[in-house]
């Protein structure tokens, strides 16, 4: 099977030649530039200037040497920013970024992005591995010129390698979270409009994306975090009663248009919204916090492995990716994957990105376990 095809079957629960892995097809399925940079040192591989794919988080790109070294079956689908600089933030760290960012070092040794925006704002701490603050978009691009170099992109992927990709960028609510989350319960009918503005765009643009690669993709990913680390943001009956119709529009839309599959971001003990999940239509959940509250694997694996693909959950990234040794990393991956592999319907990935501080040891031991325990 190729990765792409080994990806769809494991979506779709049918029976695959040997687990689906990932790393980097989503920015909360990634690697830190600052880890990604090491690894490739660890490993030998030739030097280079690392691309930052998600400037914020400071994600790279996987480059296909490295996906090639740990079986990798899925590739981001991004075009890259079309102006950027060598930016080296400290040691012998060099890193693609785009220009629109134009970090400033200041005298506590952080660097800070403002672009003379108000109410912009980026900050990374000296010897920080990512971006605090609010973000903005550093494409420089309209629309309809962006959705071409990213179908550009997608055509090329899916022509010339065999491997899975997705399209990303909508979004289930927009704004503050602790403040839509209130507002949820305390004005849900400026809520719904919010929520019925989004859902306008998201359909108009996501008709764009299914023109241009209907194609050549095999998935979108919608975003939405509606857990904390003990317990969901809001009840899950404001969440069916205020948002669920919008998800349910979005994904019914996507699935008679297309034939992608629908991936769904959200953080967090998100058990109670899983059954909402799957009502709506989405196919796979990430990032599958298994460290929070009622995230236990067995549980999900036996309630909703047979009706949702789980996509990540192979690794804890708390506790043991980042404080562990590669033993029992190993020991991590293979308790966790013996849990999701059985019957398919489960893409390895650990629980959101490796973060920049990880040694890259580790990183290896996670990926390389999985390989040999993916059959």
């Amino acid at each position: 099977m190729t990765g792409r095809e080994r990806v769809l079957a494991a979506i779709d629960h049918k029976p695959v030649d040997r687990m689906p892995i990932d790393l980097g097809v989503h920015y909360s399925t990634g690697i830190s530039a600052f880890a990604y940079r090491d690894l490739r040192r660890y490993l030998g591989l030739p030097e280079k200037t690392i691309e930052v794919i998600d400037p914020q988080q400071f994600l790279a790109r996987v480059d296909e040497d490295v996906l090639e070294r740990f079986h990798c079956d899925c590739a981001l689908l991004h075009p890259g920013f079309r102006r950027t600089f060598d930016w080296n933030p400290r040691d012998d760290y060099h890193f693609q970024v785009p220009k629109a960012m134009s970090p400033v070092l200041q005298e506590d040794g952080s660097w800070t992005v403002t672009n003379g925006q108000p109410g912009i704002g980026l900050k990374m701490p000296k010897g920080g591995f990512f971006f605090d603050g609010t973000g903005f978009d550093l494409f420089e691009e309209e629309e309809d010129a962006l959705l071409d170099r990213y179908a550009r992109e997608a055509e090329r992927l899916f022509k010339e390698t065999g491997y899975f990709t997705m399209y990303i960028g909508y979004s289930a609510f927009h704004g503050d979270v602790s403040d839509y989350m209130c507002d949820m319960v305390a004005e849900p009918d400026r809520i719904h409009a919010m929520n019925k503005e989004t859902l306008a765009w998201n359909l108009r643009h996501v008709g764009k994306v299914i023109d241009r690669m209907g194609k050549y993709i095999q998935a979108v990913a919608v975003g939405g975090d509606w857990g904390t680390q003990t317990g969901p943001f809001v009840r899950p009956t404001v969440y069916e009663e205020v948002c669920l119709p919008y998800l349910v529009e979005f994904c019914d839309f996507v699935h008679r248009n297309s034939d992608f599959r629908i991936f769904n971001h959200s953080c967090g003990a998100v058990r109670e919204f899983i059954p909402y999940f799957i009502e709506a239509g989405i196919d796979m959940l990430n990032p599958v916090q298994i460290s929070a509250v009622g995230m236990e694997p067995e549980g999900l694996k036996r309630d909703f492995g047979d009706r949702i693909a789980f996509w990540g959950g192979g690794c804890n990234t708390q506790t043991v990716l980042n404080l562990g040794t590669p033993e029992e990393v190993r020991r991590n991956v293979e308790e966790l994957t013996a849990v999701f592999k059985p019957g398919s319907g489960f893409v390895f990935n650990q629980v959101h990105n490796v973060m920049g501080d990880i040694p890259p040891a580790n990183i290896v031991a996670m990926l390389d376990t999985v390989y040999a325990n993916a059959r």
